[in-house]
C-alpha cells in the first residue's frame, strides 16, 4: 500500500477531477491521500489555482469524504513562499496539511520569476535579475527556502532541489561545488530545527526532467543523518501518476537507509515503516 500526499486537479494545471484522482487511488490500493492543488497567488498566474475557487474546492473535498468512506483523504495545498506576497501562512485555515514550495524567485519587468519554467524564461530572469550569475540565483532560491522555514514553517517541504530542473539541458550548476552543498547544508540544517517533513518528489523523475529525485540522493543521506522525516509523493498531475516510480525510489531510499515514511493518519502525521513495495503493514 501506497500514500500520496502532493496531487492536482483541474483546479489549478492538473488533468482529472478530484474524483478522478480518487478512483485512481482506489485502484491503486491507497487508503491515505492527500489532494494539495496549487494555492492562489495575488498575481496572474496560469497554473495556480484561482482565489474565487478555494471555498469550492475545499467543499468538494469534505463532499468526496463520503463517496470514499474507506480512504481517508486530507485537504491540503501547495502554497508558495514569495517574501511579502504570499506564504503558507495565508493558507491555515480549513486545511489538514500545507506544502510549501519554491517556484518564484524575486522577479523582473514587474513580473515574479518563474524557476521551473521554460529554459527560455529561466536564463531571461537569470540574465535580468542575476547578470547570468548562477550561483547568486541559486544562493536566493536557498535563502527564500530557508526563510519560509524560519517564518511560515509548512507540513511538507515540497520538492527541495527544484531549482536543479534546467541542468538537465544546460549546466547552470554543479551540485559538486562547495558553495551549493554548504547552502544545501544550512538549509537542512535550518529544517532540522522544526517540525517539517521532508517530501522526496519522483515527478522529476517519470517526466524525464531530473536524473534523480528531489531532493537528490546525496541530499537525502544529510537528511537521514540529521534524522528528519520524510515522505514519498509524485506530485501528480494526472490520476495515472500517483505512484509513479515508487518503487525504485523506496528502494533507494532504503539502501540509503530510511526505514520510515511519514503519513496523515487518523489526522495525526505518523511514522511507518516501508519496503520497496509500500509501507510495511
Amino acid at each position: 500500500m501506497w500514500t500520496n500526499f502532493h496531487s492536482h486537479s483541474d483546479y489549478c494545471d492538473g488533468k482529472g477531477a478530484l474524483k478522478d484522482y480518487l478512483d485512481a487511488a482506489t485502484k491503486a490500493g491507497i487508503k491515505y491521500i492527500g489532494l494539495s492543488s496549487h494555492a492562489p497567488v495575488p498575481f496572474a498566474c496560469k497554473w495556480c489555482m484561482k482565489k474565487e475557487a478555494l471555498p469550492l474546492y475545499l467543499q468538494e473535498i469534505e463532499s468526496l469524504k463520503k463517496t470514499f468512506p474507506a480512504m481517508e483523504i486530507y485537504k491540503g495545498l501547495e502554497i508558495d513562499f514569495i517574501p511579502g506576497i504570499v506564504s503558507p501562512a495565508d493558507f491555515m485555515t480549513g486545511l489538514d496539511y500545507t506544502i510549501g514550495s519554491i517556484h518564484f524567485v524575486d522577479s523582473f519587468e514587474g513580473n515574479p520569476w518563474e524557476i521551473d519554467n521554460t529554459l527560455q524564461v529561466f536564463k531571461e530572469g537569470l540574465s535580468k535579475i542575476f547578470h547570468n550569475n548562477s550561483r547568486a540565483a541559486v544562493t536566493r532560491y536557498y535563502e527564500s527556502t530557508r526563510e519560509m522555514i524560519l517564518k511560515t514553517p509548512p507540513d511538507l517541504l515540497g520538492h527541495l532541489d527544484k531549482i536543479k530542473i534546467h541542468n538537465t539541458q544546460e549546466i547552470f550548476f554543479e551540485e559538486s561545488e562547495s558553495w551549493y552543498q554548504h547552502e544545501i547544508e544550512k538549509t537542512i540544517k535550518a529544517v532540522k530545527g522544526t517540525k517539517i517533513i521532508v517530501e522526496v518528489n519522483t515527478r522529476g523523475l517519470y517526466k524525464k526532467k531530473s536524473p534523480t529525485t528531489y531532493p537528490s540522493p546525496w541530499i537525502l543521506e544529510i537528511i537521514r543523518d540529521c534524522k528528519i522525516p520524510i515522505t514519498l509523493s509524485s506530485d501528480a498531475h494526472n490520476p495515472d501518476d500517483l505512484t509513479k516510480e515508487f518503487q525504485s525510489t523506496a528502494a533507494l531510499l532504503k539502501d540509503i537507509g530510511f526505514k520510515n515514511l511519514s503519513i496523515l493518519k487518523s489526522g495525526i502525521w505518523k511514522e511507518m515503516p516501508f519496503t520497496e513495495h509500500g509501507l510495511d503493514r
